[in-house]
């Protein structure tokens, strides 16, 4: 079996086959794009979804000053030499990315842009050298190459280098932006998205309406911005999501794909691993997995076959959209998510034309967010039939479920921490059964619970608790003739709390439950162990869990 290079990382097309990498082979895109072609194409998908890379190919094929022939050799775009013979390199290509204009203010990504638009001058300085541009034109490229141009002129640099290339090649440029909304989505985090969106809505709508030097466009991002807000005026404008049939299958591995990609590894025994790991998107009709994962996950079993998956979409960006839903006490989501990491699925209503400045306006847009992010997606039809004008949302694989499962609980300690536990304490060393038991339950209705209701879950909801109030906490270690579930230890008040936790299949064995753990407390002697150790009292307490319902008893031990 070869040792198959994976492109892990590697979002240049030229780099990947020229270097030998594994390559799947979307170049099918290129005859679905020019069957119909459209001014302007926007086409949106989740973060790690191959969108760059893709971009990359289309500039290699297009691109008049290179011979791409031998990058596709073999892929299906070289078998239609009809459409080879017509477009591959016989167009000017203008080519950027946007994904690196970010800052935490605004002067800060404007110098990246500037940085952008300079690279770009530099790849094309041929253009101010040529006797056939203008002269106009070329001392305004030479300011944007040295980062001295006005903001007037960077927002017109795109619409100038389209028209330097018109006049040098006499033919149309065809423009591709990449991640076209980066730059929005951070200055909506970091408080500047009207100076972000003004620069950005000029730039593109300079290039994009109505410009005769303009051959088409394809335009990438994560979301689609409503038309008014930055294709304003822009005719024969397609947009295409992850809702959308068109192009369904080129973003992102297909089935197929990764059978394909497996097969050729190795590694065939692991499909079902990484179908529940990383499947379950559905774009269109077609499901599709996380390419950024499948191929980690293949490279870290190429390094350790015992490799376990892990989340590896996580550490891509920020997943602050989640803690933002979930931080808005307004709405009433806490049941929606619930039943969403219990693997059921929810009906909402999504809206795709959306600006970033309203994203948190409501609770609607916070869900259609979630959906065009990745952090969820459509249900199957089998699964639930959405009502009109609704769609049925789930959550996509393990990885995502345990994004969301990681950020509640990081969640709930905050909310802990924040909270003023003194009356609760006070009640644990107190011995006041019925006010724990009261001030626990009203905690755990305020959780967001993962469905995943075993003793585990209750250890972790009461030790972090104590913890996050600085106690210290000990769970399952020996005292007297076992290990006690939780043990909170006063040492400078020579006092502790011993705390064995029961599951309850029903509320009506919850006082039942809780008298077992005491008996289990007494039988095995764990106060014994702290008394012997110097402690001068101990508060031993059964608690009881089903669901969200909790039953306190309690009893003092003294030396």
């Amino acid at each position: 079996m070869p040792a198959y290079s994976l492109p892990v990382g590697i979002d240049s097309f030229e780099k990947i086959r020229s270097g030998g990498y594994y390559y799947v082979d979307k170049t099918g895109f290129i005859r679905e794009l020019m069957q119909k072609i459209f001014d302007v194409s926007l086409i949106t998908r989740p973060r790690r979804f191959g969108k760059t890379l893709l971009m990359s190919m289309l500039a290699e094929f297009f691109d008049i000053r290179k011979d791409s022939k031998k990058l596709f050799e073999g892929l299906e775009a070289s078998k239609d030499k009809a459409l080879c013979s017509v477009w591959q390199n016989q167009w000017p290509v203008l080519f950027l990315t946007l994904k690196s204009v970010e800052g935490l203010k605004f002067d800060s990504a404007y110098g990246m842009l500037e940085a952008v638009v300079s690279e770009l001058c530099v790849e094309h300085y041929y253009l101010a050298e040529s006797q056939a541009v203008n002269p106009i034109h070329q001392e305004i490229f030479l300011r944007l190459a040295k980062k001295e141009a006005s903001e007037e002129e960077v927002k017109n640099s795109l619409y100038t280098l389209l028209a330097m290339m018109h006049v040098y090649y006499g033919k149309q440029v065809i423009l591709l932006v990449d991640e076209y909304d980066v730059p929005l989505a951070k200055a909506s985090e970091n408080g500047y998205y009207e100076q972000m969106l003004d620069v950005i809505r000029s730039m593109l709508g300079q290039v994009l309406k109505g410009n005769l030097s303009l051959k088409f466009s394809v335009v990438t991002g994560c979301l689609r911005i409503a038309k008014e807000s930055i294709f304003t005026g822009t005719n024969n404008f397609v947009p295409d999501t992850i809702s959308g049939r068109r192009y369904e299958q080129y973003f992102g591995f297909t089935e197929k794909e990764v059978q394909d990609l497996l097969e050729s590894t190795g590694f065939s025994e692991y499909q079902e691993e990484i179908r529940l790991w990383y499947d379950g998107y559905l774009f269109g009709r077609e499901k599709i997995y996380c390419p950024w994962d499948v191929l980690n996950y293949i490279n870290s079993l190429q390094d350790d076959p015992n490799a376990r998956p892990e989340n590896f979409w996580k550490n891509t960006s920020h997943n602050g959209i989640i803690r933002s839903f979930i931080d808005r006490t307004d709405l009433a989501v806490n049941e929606k998510f619930e039943t969403l990491l219990a693997g059921g699925t929810i009906l909402e209503r999504i809206e795709e034309d959306l600006t970033y400045d309203v994203l948190h306006s409501s609770e609607e847009n916070l869900w259609s967010i979630l959906y065009l992010t990745g952090y969820l997606t459509q249900a199957d039809a089998s699964e639930k039939t959405a009502e009109t004008g609704l769609t049925a949302l789930k959550i996509p694989n393990r990885e995502i479920r345990s994004i969301f499962t990681d950020t509640v609980a990081k969640w709930f300690q905050d909310t802990v921490a924040g909270m003023d536990r003194r009356s609760l304490f006070g009640a644990f060393w107190n011995g006041d059964a019925e006010k724990i038991t009261e001030q626990l339950n009203d905690l755990l209705f305020q959780t967001i619970s993962y469905y995943d209701y075993r003793e585990s879950y209750y250890h972790a909801f009461l030790s972090g608790i104590f913890v996050g109030a600085g106690y210290g906490v000990e769970s399952n270690r020996e005292y007297g003739t076992g290990r006690p579930d939780i043990v909170v230890a006063d040492k400078k008040g020579r006092k502790a709390i011993i705390i064995e936790v029961k599951h309850s299949q029903k509320n009506s064995e919850m006082e039942a439950d809780c008298m077992t753990a005491m008996r289990q407390i007494q039988e095995r002697s764990y106060a014994d162990g702290l008394l012997s150790g110097g402690y001068r009292s101990v508060w031993c307490y059964g608690a009881a869990f089903c669901g969200k319902n909790c039953m306190v008893r309690g009893k003092c031990v003294q030396r």
